[in-house]
């Protein structure tokens, strides 16, 4: 089963005019075990005081999920970390060309020469280690798997495949991380942004090829287009891949607005998993065959998302859906009857761009009988 690390936390937080206090941090940390985090990315201790007690309480939670800190590959950020008490911490060391140039001179030995002093002192205190590979995706794969390999030599326990600036595409990362993992150096993570839209995509490609864990943030929250969205990921791998994973309905959409919330964003209505508008339908095919079948037109049921379902009275309602409002109403009305209905709905709602509600419906049927 994919192992999936939420990083909410730290690279969620890090989205542009976003920025948690402590009690939202309790909060979501709390959501995202309920909802089957395995492992949490919960902040990064060489930003200073503040950060460090907030990492100090969420450690003091307890929860049943590995809490991991996110550093720079020195031994300054790994031992702010250690003094919070964490027992596992991503170590980012830049692996493309522009940012060795940008970060170390262009200078790669020195990097490694860092990576391997900083890797061998968090594992002589006993931390999980995972090397987090920034820009892997605009780096060579020789100099990917040197990296790996140093990092296997001195006992890291996991490699962090960063698409940094989200330019992959599902197809290339099975091909690469197909590559990787057959060497069999170190298990890796799939940690994928959205630029292009692929976010999800591809790390569910990643996983395909070999992968066994992944990063993810609620709502897809982080830099510029985000990241992997922990809800979609999430319910793809119970759904598409029949991962045995307990997502609770009440814990979820509590979780996606506390995130929302504290980010100050607004959910798109047809957000996948958890669009207000997800379980609604207008068409009158579709509404006819839901009411037939409840698995007609919808790939999961709502309930388990904590979700409704709706027949909109729209443009493009038909006749079951009107009888549906009217029974609700207390009318049992003759179908044939409603054809009749079914030309001012649409006049209605086209000219106002809004759908009707029952008791408007209610006086247009009245009508109707009346004529």
């Amino acid at each position: 089963m994919a192992w999936i690390n939420d990083t909410t936390l730290r690279d969620g937080e890090q989205a542009p005019y976003v920025a948690f206090n402590t009690r939202e941090k309790l909060e979501i940390a709390q959501g995202l075990v309920a909802c089957g985090a395995d492992e949490l990315e919960i902040g990064i201790p060489a930003m200073g005081v503040c950060e460090q007690e907030d990492i100090k309480e969420l450690l003091a939670l307890g929860l049943d999920a590995q809490m991991m800190t996110w550093n720079r590959a020195t031994m300054h950020d790994l031992e702010a970390s250690i003094a919070c008490g964490v027992k596992a911490v991503d170590l980012s060391i830049p692996v493309s060309d522009i940012l060795i140039d940008v970060k170390f001179g262009g200078n790669k030995e020195r990097m490694l020469r860092q990576l391997e002093e900083v890797v061998t002192a968090a594992k002589q205190e006993g931390v999980y280690v995972c090397i987090g590979a920034e820009d892997s995706s605009r780096a060579s794969l020789e100099f990917i798997e040197e990296v790996m390999r140093l990092g296997n030599a001195v006992g890291a326990d996991r490699f962090r495949y960063c698409d940094t600036v989200g330019i992959m595409t599902p197809s290339r990362t099975f091909d690469t991380i197909s590559r990787l993992s057959r060497l069999d150096l170190l298990p890796i993570e799939m940690h994928t942004h959205n630029d292009y839209g692929l976010a999800n995509a591809n790390a569910i490609s990643g996983l395909d090829a070999g992968a066994i864990s992944v990063n993810t943030t609620v709502i897809g929250l982080g830099e510029r287009a985000g990241n992997a969205s922990f809800e979609q990921i999430s319910m793809a791998l119970k759904h598409l891949y029949c991962e045995n994973r307990k997502i609770d309905a009440v814990a979820i959409r509590t979780l996606i607005d506390t995130v929302a919330k504290a980010a100050n964003i607004h959910l798109a209505p047809n957000a996948p998993i958890i669009g207000e508008r997800l379980f609604a339908h207008e068409s009158g095919i579709h509404a006819d065959g839901m009411m037939k079948h409840g698995s007609a037109y919808e790939p999961f049921d709502a309930i388990e998302v904590g979700g409704h379902r709706e027949f909109p009275i729209g443009k493009h309602s038909g006749t079951s859906t009107i009888m549906y409002h009217l029974k609700s109403l207390g009318i049992d009305a003759d179908k044939s009857s409603l054809k009749n209905l079914l030309p001012a709905i649409r006049e209605i709602v086209t000219s106002r761009k809004r759908v009707l509600d029952d008791t408007e419906l209610l006086h247009l049927y009245r009508d109707s009988v009346c004529l």
